[in-house]
């Protein structure tokens, strides 16, 4: 819906800065402490659900529902029907329940329009306006960047006015800041054309080197400092065109350094299903007896075979590193049942994550195992921030990669590495020390500074915040 007429009222802006927990905010986020110390601000600290990953936070967030009631089971699910695995779908059609921007068009303006910058499953929402990254998939095999957006026509408008999207700087080996300066210039750009009342922002850039390298590494700081740089002119531009904000984050990530191979474990016990293509092994679901598709630090287990449910249920439970195997039953007692989540759902403890890895030899892998492929691949894979540790020269591999691509020739990028132990850092299960949670920072004068709220009551948090009129803010006092 695009509104005819402006809405009365108050124009807001949620920043998703994704990674932020409390423990990061400090001298090498000088914007977020001044933002923080406003008078009319609080800290709260968010209790993450499972998965906390970020497709089921963010449909979290924007309906109040737990997993089971909107369906995000996680960023990826197989799908029995089609026998195939579904990773990174974008459709808002799979979030089940009343939107934010939806219950207060519906309940108080039905003018009150909507941003949906970069926010996942952005696609043929009822958000007046969206962005999302969407790579051009060509007959030849060529994938070219891009981003598709609603109204459709905004695309070329917005690619003329801030250049193309950095599409490898938004997921990659190459991942950093300048995906998130883009997305950034583009939620100004929604602004000063369209005003709406809700601009949903998404900012990713703490989320890769918190995986490659991990929380406690040195470089951290240099990248809080990048990104509380981005957030304050962001922040100073939406307040000074009366823009009243609130910051939030979906997932914090912890230290890892177990991979867990669940998949292997699977073959080993005659489970899992292959075929040859090619002199690869490419994994072969609907004749598998057991199949888990692993996000992070969950994975959801399908036992295509149920004589075999209890003894799948015994053999993970013993895996080293494994905390929880949640039945279908345990899963709706937690609000978690939905028809797309696996049998068994499991979650390691924070040292631990799960990879989709389910080959025994290198040489046997699949060739998407070797390239960024995040829609092939049967589960999440960090390990594609990487470059191959093993080439001697990666800049010149790289360049003699793209230099072919350029001259038309078909190549495979095979620049990843098959390497998990590379891996620093991860997220989706629930932490157990709070400065490691997700936070949601803003004027909440309904709570206390400091105070716990469960991941589905950010959603009544924020129609409130949207909703409140304005009371002060700014550069107000510190408390």
């Amino acid at each position: 819906m695009t509104s005819s007429s402006p809405s009365p009222l108050p124009r807001t802006a949620i920043l998703n800065v994704v990674g932020l927990t409390p423990r990061h905010i400090g001298p090498d986020t000088p914007f977020l402490r001044r933002f923080l110390a406003r008078e009319e601000n609080r800290l709260l600290h968010v209790t993450p659900q499972l998965p906390a990953v970020t497709s089921t936070m963010q449909a979290t967030f924007l309906t109040g529902r737990s997993t089971g009631g909107h369906g995000i089971v996680a960023n990826m699910w197989y799908d029995r029907t089609y026998a195939e695995h579904r990773c990174w779908k974008q459709s808002n059609h799979l979030v089940e329940g009343r939107k934010l921007w939806e219950q207060i068009r519906e309940e108080n303006d039905p003018d009150y329009t909507c941003a949906k910058v970069f926010w996942w499953n952005n696609m043929y929402s009822s958000a007046d306006y969206q962005i999302t990254p969407r790579p051009i998939y060509c007959a030849d095999g060529k994938k070219v960047f891009d981003v598709q957006t609603w109204p459709i026509q905004l695309a070329k408008k917005m690619k003329r006015k801030l250049g193309p999207f950095p599409f490898p700087a938004f997921w990659g080996p190459a991942a950093g800041i300048a995906s998130s300066e883009w997305i950034a210039r583009s939620a100004k750009w929604f602004e000063e054309r369209y005003s709406p009342n809700l601009n949903l922002v998404y900012l990713p850039h703490l989320d890769y080197n918190l995986q490659r390298l991990g929380p406690d590494a040195p470089e951290i700081a240099a990248d809080l400092n990048a990104i509380d740089k981005i957030v304050a002119d962001l922040v100073g531009f939406l307040e000074t065109r009366g823009v009243r904000v609130a910051l939030l984050s979906e997932y914090g990530i912890t230290a890892v350094d177990r991979p867990i191979h669940l998949n292997r474990l699977f073959r080993e016990k005659g489970w899992l299903s292959w075929r040859d293509e090619l002199g690869r092994e490419m994994l072969d679901p609907g004749n598998c007896k057991v199949l888990a598709i692993p996000d992070h630090q969950v994975a959801h287990v399908y036992v295509n075979d149920a004589s075999l449910l209890d003894e799948v249920a015994a053999t993970l439970r013993d895996i080293e590193g494994v905390t929880d195997v949640l039945t279908r039953a345990e899963q709706d007692e937690r609000g978690l049942l939905h028809e797309r989540g696996g049998d068994l759902l499991v979650v390691s403890d924070e040292r631990s994550w799960f990879t989709y890895y389910y080959w025994k030899s290198d040489r046997k892998a699949p060739d998407y195992a070797r390239c960024v492929d995040i829609h092939r691949k049967p589960g999440y894979d960090p390990v594609e921030l990487f470059l191959n540790p093993k080439f001697w020269f990666p800049k010149l591999k790289v360049a003699w990669r793209l230099a072919r691509k350029f001259l038309g020739f078909r190549i495979l990028m095979d620049l990843i590495p098959l390497d998990a132990t590379l891996v620093k850092g991860s997220h989706g299960c629930i932490p157990k020390d709070p400065a490691d949670h997700p936070v949601l920072i803003g004027a909440f004068p309904n709570h206390a500074d400091g105070a716990t709220i469960e991941a589905t009551e950010v959603y009544e948090a924020l129609r409130i915040f949207c909703l409140r009129e304005e009371d002060g803010g700014g550069e107000g006092g510190e408390k």
